[in-house]
């Protein structure tokens, strides 16, 4: 039967010593007693996936996503990069699910633009949604090769054989088929069914399940190597100089021969100056010598940021980035009599500043030119957009263009483009060696793109008894995600306004949902009070999605609202939303004492779909409220005529340990339901309870991002 492909070996995988371009992914082979070749097709296209199926773009065939070696060793292939939300973990646990095996007997090849398909890059928590399902699909169909070609060879029915610890038996254990007696390490060729007989989460037995961190040892032991820590022979480091402000023209260039060594070459190509030398301190010291003068421009400042976005605004719904994720939408009715029949009105403005991604590791690559073939490791939450990046920038085609992408140190949507890599491709090309480049904490600050600064308005109403009448919002620049609002309103309007960034800016966790919100459920507090309802009970009024309310009823359960009164100087708040296919509630209880706020606890109900593995979502839900609370109180970028001002972790405040509160997360597992991403929603109700909490301690109402930088009433 033509089930595999006749290709006798399995790939050869080593990340950091491959010396050329992987071979083993060869274009064409030959199926097994057909004497012909064809095309292995591997359609990497990432389109293909946002259009729609849960299964994503990308191959069709087995042999694109997994290899069964002759030595029964399971291999996986996917573009999905392991970044620290544990999805090597959970898609080794997908495919072990499937093939009936304990899930570290699953390697997954990650993020390697030569041998692992296309599946949409690592962003809009779709690994889980998307390449989870493809990979149960892809590891479903390959179980049913594996009993096929055992019931051949063992002249048996189908039915009567088991697949178990990698094995096809047949009754009573006999006969028995290792998976690689059984593909003799060819490569399956069928094409996956759409209808591939995945598990159901009710019957999962590796999945659902918490499993150790794969490669677990290697992270906290120091083995584990990022992109900052590969090494090639030869290889050489780099340094760019960057401009004093954003925009400013370079107008004079001077090297003093005298003060660089010969050993250091200074590269410059218009305005894109650098030294490359044998050291990484040489390179910097280097920078010192080269004399320029730029020529700078009066730009927008911090203290005019939210002003600018309102007068720079185009029509409502427009496009842009800040559109991404959402144009807000869902509109009805007439907002204008809404308020008119409302017994209580909210109008009110909410800001939010930019914030800076602080991954713990900043931007790093290593380029190295072979025979006209460039191969750059970097840390990127999308490898085959850098390539195309790559390609672009030197005029060559992608398929002399390789990525790969070491397991990272975060990046919480802060590494979707190539900065790094096309610099240090661009000092390898000049210097005709590798060349490792690694960017500062400052440049990490300055030089990356930001979570967008935005301003939102609303106008909303409700009857004396609760219910909502009227809602209207407006997002100015930072995005529609999240803006139309979950509660039941027949008179709403929701528009997002592209305007004019001061600052680069791009994707965040979450997007713009952490903003839209803030924003919404504070109001929904607003106007609570004005009411004289209690937050919980007004919200459950207005709400139809029976997940959403699920989520708030839990968390408010767990936390004990309305058990009893804060004590003096504490107050408790809550909030919900939806993003990603996932639900979410925070309840936060603070302390304010001499203007500083604490926050004591802060309990979160999440609600995912099937949970695939338990205390790895925990951690995800943890570490989105840790991450949460920095942007409520704290972050922000500081910056004045094209000069970011805080450019330092001891000028920019993040979270620290003193500020983690009790954190409780309760999981709500839908077996019922497919499996959605976890990595963004759970941070967006962390800021509005916090400040709804604060509200209630202190009777004043927060309406900035963060809310107390320099302590209450900041």
């Amino acid at each position: 039967m033509n089930a595999f492909l006749d290709f006798t070996e399995p790939e050869r995988y080593e990340l950091f010593e491959t010396p050329t371009w992987e071979s083993d992914r060869r274009e064409f082979f030959r199926i097994a007693g057909a004497g012909l070749a064809v095309a292995l097709l591997v359609c990497r296209d990432a389109g293909a996936q946002r259009r729609g199926g849960r299964g994503g773009g990308g191959p069709r065939e087995i042999a694109a996503w997994l290899h069964v070696g002759e030595d029964s060793k399971i291999t996986v292939y996917t573009g999905k990069v392991e970044i620290g939300q544990n999805i090597r973990t959970s898609l080794a646990q997908a495919v072990a699910e499937e093939l009936r095996v304990p899930f570290d007997a699953v390697r997954l090849v990650m993020a390697d633009t030569a041998v692992t398909p296309d599946d949409g890059g690592t962003a809009g928590s779709r690994s889980t949604p998307q390449t989870a399902s493809q990979l149960h699909r892809v590891a479903a169909a390959a179980r049913e090769v594996l009993i096929d070609l055992a019931a051949e060879r063992a002249k048996l029915d189908r039915g009567s054989l088991t697949v178990a610890d990698g094995k096809v038996s047949g009754p009573g254990g006999k006969p028995s088929y290792t998976f690689g007696q059984l593909t003799e390490g060819k490569k399956l060729a069928k094409a996956v069914a759409a209808n591939a007989p995945t598990t159901p989460p009710a019957k999962w037995t590796v999945a659902g399940r918490s499993a150790p961190k794969a490669d677990g040892r290697a992270f906290v032991t120091g083995a584990h190597q990022y992109a900052s820590d590969v090494r090639r022979e030869g290889m050489l480091f780099g340094k760019v100089m960057r401009p004093p402000a954003f925009h400013a023209k370079l107008t004079a260039f001077n090297v003093n021969r005298d003060e660089v060594p010969p050993e250091v070459r200074v590269i410059r190509d218009g305005e894109f100056i650098a030294t490359v030398a044998p050291t990484a301190h040489a390179a910097a010291k280097a920078i010192d010598a080269i004399k320029t003068k730029w020529q700078t421009v009066p730009q927008v400042s911090a203290a005019d940021l939210f002003k600018h976005l309102k007068e720079k605004a185009r029509a409502g719904g427009g496009g842009g980035f800040g559109g991404r994720g959402g144009r807000g939408g869902g509109n009805a009715g007439s907002v204008e009599a809404g308020l008119k029949a409302a017994d209580k009105t909210v109008t009110a403005t909410y800001t939010v500043a930019y914030i800076a991604h602080v991954p713990l590791e900043p931007r790093a690559a290593v380029a190295e030119w072979i025979d006209g073939k460039l191969t750059v490791w970097t840390g990127t939450q999308m490898p085959f957009r850098v390539r195309s990046e790559l390609a672009r920038a030197f005029n060559m085609p992608e398929d002399k263009v390789r990525v790969v992408v070491p397991d990272m140190g975060s990046g919480y949507g802060g590494k979707h483009s190539g900065e790094v890599a096309v610099e240090a491709a661009r000092l390898a090309k000049a210097v005709g060696k590798p060349v490792k480049l690694v960017w500062t904490r400052e440049e990490e600050f300055t030089w990356a793109y930001f979570r967008p600064a935005g301003v939102i308005d609303i106008n909303a109403g409700a009857k004396a008894d609760g219910a909502l009448t009227a809602w209207e919002a407006h997002n100015y620049n930072s995005g529609g995600s999240a803006l139309a609002t979950p509660y039941a309103v027949p008179n709403r309007r929701t528009e997002f306004h592209a305007t004019d960034s001061p600052l680069r800016q791009g994707s965040y966790r979450a997007l713009a949902s952490t903003a839209n919100i803030f924003a919404r459920e504070s109001v929904m507090d607003e106007l609570a009070h004005a009411l004289g309802l209690d937050a919980l009970d007004f919200r459950l009024k207005n709400l139809r999605n029976d997940r959403l309310r699920a989520v708030l009823e839990t968390a408010a359960k767990r936390f004990g609202w309305g058990k009893e009164k804060p004590a003096a100087g504490r107050g408790f708040g809550l909030a919900c939303g939806t993003e990603k296919g996932s639900y979410v509630a925070s309840v936060a209880e603070v302390e304010v004492a001499k203007s500083q706020v604490r926050v004591v606890r802060v309990v979160t109900a999440f609600e995912c779909g099937a949970v695939v593995n338990p205390d790895h979502l925990r951690n995800q839900v943890e570490g989105a409220a840790v991450m949460g609370l920095g942007g409520a109180l704290f972050e922000r970028i500081d910056f004045k005529d094209g000069k970011v001002l805080n450019a330092s972790l001891t000028d920019y405040r993040v979270p620290r340990f003193r500020d983690v509160p009790i954190l409780e997360a309760v999981l709500v597992d839908r077996k019922d339901l497919p499996s959605e991403g976890a990595g963004e929603t759970p941070i967006v109700a962390v800021a509005p309870a916090v400040g709804n909490a604060i509200f209630a301690a202190t009777g004043q109402r927060l309406r900035s991002l963060p809310m107390t930088p320099d302590g209450l009433g900041s």
